[in-house]
């Protein structure tokens, strides 16, 4: 079964401290602030952020799935996922708490579940 808009609110919204805001005509998902990911205008795909060192051998791997939006996502610490290319629910939380986790303020992500890595590349 595909995921949708609504399972990506609906994972994004149970994340500690997660709040949706409109931005550029789109939900945005935040935590304290920090945007971690941000739906399409049509609702196919989802943003997220992804350190750039990680983003190309992801988009090698599964193109179907993975992408970026050239002369913006290349800029940043972000990755698009086709919503209907996901396997279901589960790789969708995946990749959202992952988003979320690189957001987060260190104290709050390392009290959802460890340590966490720390992305120094620049992000929207």
């Amino acid at each position: 079964m595909a995921t949708t808009a609504d399972d990506v609110r609906s994972i994004a919204l149970s994340l500690p401290q997660t709040q949706e805001k409109l931005a550029w005509g789109m939900p945005t998902f935040r935590v304290k602030g920090k945007i971690f990911a941000a739906l399409s205008d049509d609702d196919a795909s989802v943003g997220v952020k992804c350190p750039i060192e990680d983003r190309a051998e992801l988009i090698a791997s599964e193109p179907e799935k993975f992408f970026v939006r050239p002369g913006h996502d290349d800029k940043f610490a972000w990755l698009r996922v086709r919503l209907a290319a996901l396997e279901d629910t589960g790789e969708l939380r995946d990749i959202l708490v992952d988003s979320w986790r690189q957001a987060a303020p260190r104290a709050l992500a390392e009290a959802y579940g460890g340590p966490v890595p720390r992305d120094p590349s620049p992000s929207v």
